[in-house]
């Protein structure tokens, strides 16, 4: 019996140290919600409460505080409290009586993987910009009351526990901040994966019968990420939930979660999407192993009012990217023709970036802060100084892929390899711990040479020796000649887009961005095709002849062509037998 009233006595005071919030959705038309929060039993004289300025799966840094307002703040009588800012996103309320309750609008209208979007379709919720928390508090257990719309049919879904009707429990902070939420009417699919359940949520306008059609390529994506890893991870609940809005009013995004992500696009099934979206789907599900749980160090723990640098994202986001198409081929979405046509553009973006020069992998990786969605107003220079992670960490996945299987190995079980060590056991790793796992897995000399090489510096792997294993061609047109800048049509010239490629002969002419080229070769130019035209007509070593305008002033250059240094990779049609057997171990079904 003592027992029994301790385990009650523990039990309530758990339940009075819950932290509860509430929202609500009556002026949805106009974008606000009206959210509600109550911190009982706050011992101190004072309780800090803040917005968050970054969110997980985001790297940079979001003020979601400028969308806050009519704040208010009261004790557990109703009276008003003192509230103090010393900075743009914190108020500091003054304690009374143990509870503090507070109250205020939030504005939104950007759906997506980080921001909240409130209208009469749905209120589509990433928590962090939406959710004032108390990081002193961070580990007291959460619930939430969503005041769903009955008169829009809304529902709510969400990786949260369900406890009765719309009212969800989280155990901590940062399960809450993790746990996007979709609130509409929307369409549902499930289907157990050992002893799993992987839900689909879809508010889109379209047919029961497209879902159907989507719904199968999803169960196609998951099935195949399962068979690299050996296994589903543990979700949460036994469940695992895609909140997917493809509706004309969102952004498109993809943002993965512990037991869920954000798929979002303009695109609805009947408009695009089906074939359009359905590679968000296969990227941010692997991420449910490979960030989620094969887990960064350097992000943990997550800090929800810096940016978040890591050193990893080439091998988290890029490896991750280089598998979403390969999944598509493997699931039958794709053939593997399509497949390897998709190959040329990141792979020309990443070779023929002059940014090699600058970074290697990892120092992108500390990039992402600047590039991750972040917001600034002064020019950049990306064109010439960055690769993104993803691009970058997919054609060195390739790479590591390709020249595994040379000796008899292959990436996908250096990825169990990794998620037995580091994802199951959810130890975070480093780049060494990478490294290790690699000559572990591959040979010391093997890991030594690919990281020394190409994660540590920014060296070029043999491509066209790898390809011809799989039977792949790697080709350039070295008697095409190559310009360097990107333009825009006006009436009185072609209008430089960009910031001209360094080393390019648009670069080297000292053509940059904002010039208008107004004749070639005492010829006027305004269309994008006659240029191209133009340069089709002439070779390697040629001389053009320019007149532009900068700032006002007319000018003259002479450019000198160079050789296109694109890319071209191909399936080979007369590949020899053992290329063939090697490229259908390596994109077969799994």
């Amino acid at each position: 019996m003592k027992l029994w009233i301790a385990f009650l006595l523990v039990s309530l005071s758990l339940q009075a140290q819950t932290n509860t919030y509430e929202i609500s959705f009556d002026n949805a038309v106009h974008h606000e919600a009206v959210v509600k929060v109550t911190f009982p039993q706050i011992k101190s004289n004072t309780l800090r409460v803040e917005m968050s300025r970054s969110s997980p799966g985001r790297y940079a840094i979001h003020e979601f505080a400028k969308n806050i307002y009519g704040f208010k703040a009261t004790n557990g009588a109703g009276e008003p409290l003192e509230v103090k800012r010393d900075n743009p996103y914190s108020w500091i309320i003054t304690n009374t009586d143990g509870t503090i309750n507070i109250e205020y609008i939030l504005f939104a209208n950007r759906g997506g993987g980080t921001y909240s979007q409130v209208d009469e379709t749905h209120a589509h919720l990433n928590m962090p910009a939406t959710f004032m928390y108390a990081e002193s508090l961070q580990e007291r257990p959460i619930e939430i009351t969503f005041n769903a719309r009955e008169d829009l049919n809304w529902k709510v879904a969400t990786q949260l526990k369900l406890k009765e009707g719309t009212t969800y429990t989280s155990p901590n902070l940062y399960y809450f901040m993790d746990s996007p939420t979709e609130i509409s009417n929307y369409k549902l699919r499930e289907f157990k994966v050992d002893g799993q359940n992987i839900r689909f949520v879809l508010h889109d306008p379209g047919t029961e019968a497209e879902f159907d059609e989507y719904w199968d390529k999803v169960k196609a994506i998951v099935l195949q990420e399962q068979a690299v890893f050996g296994e589903l991870p543990k979700y949460d609940y036994g469940e695992y939930t895609f909140l997917a809005c493809y509706m004309p009013n969102v952004s498109g995004d993809g943002m993965e979660h512990r037991n869920s992500t954000i798929l979002t696009d303009t695109e609805t099934l009947a408009n695009g999407g089906m074939k359009g979206n359905i590679g968000t789907v296969s990227h941010e599900y692997f991420h449910s192993w490979n960030v989620e749980r094969i887990r960064p160090a350097d992000l943990e723990p997550f800090q929800f009012d810096k940016a978040n640098m890591s050193n990893s994202l080439w091998f988290a986001e890029g490896f991750t990217s280089y598998y979403t198409n390969l999944i598509l081929e493997r699931a039958g979405v794709i053939t593997a023709e399509e497949y390897v046509e998709g190959l040329n553009g990141t792979f020309n973006y990443v070779w023929n970036s002059p940014a090699l020069q600058y970074f290697n992998p990892i120092e992108m990786s500390n990039q992402a802060p600047f590039v991750d969605a972040a917001t600034s107003v002064d020019p950049v220079n990306r064109e010439n100084m960055f690769i993104s992670y993803y691009s970058y960490g997919s054609v060195l996945g390739l790479a590591l892929d390709l020249s595994l299987r040379e000796k008899d190995l292959n990436l996908d079980n250096f990825m169990q390899l990794m998620w037995n060590r580091f994802g199951k056991t959810e130890v975070a790793y480093t780049v060494a711990d990478i490294e290790t796992t690699l000559a572990d897995y591959a040979g010391d000399a093997f890991a030594q040479n690919f990281f020394s090489n190409y994660i540590y510096s920014s060296e070029m792997p043999n491509y066209a020796g790898l390809f011809e294993q799989v039977g792949l061609n790697l080709e350039q047109d070295a008697n095409k000649p190559y310009f360097g800048a990107s333009f825009k049509e006006t009436e009185t010239g072609l209008e430089i887009t960009r910031n001209t490629f360094k080393g390019s002969p648009a670069y080297k002419a000292d053509l940059d961005r904002g010039d208008l080229i107004t004749s070639i070769d005492e010829i006027p130019f305004t269309s994008i095709e006659d240029f191209n035209t133009l340069l089709a007509s002439k070779k390697v070593g040629d001389h053009l002849n320019i007149e532009f305008t900068r700032f006002g002033d007319l000018k003259t250059i002479k450019a000198t062509l160079s050789a296109d240094p694109t890319y071209f990779i191909t399936l080979k049609q007369k590949a020899k037998k053992e290329a063939v057997i090697a490229r259908e171990a390596w994109l077969a079904k799994q």
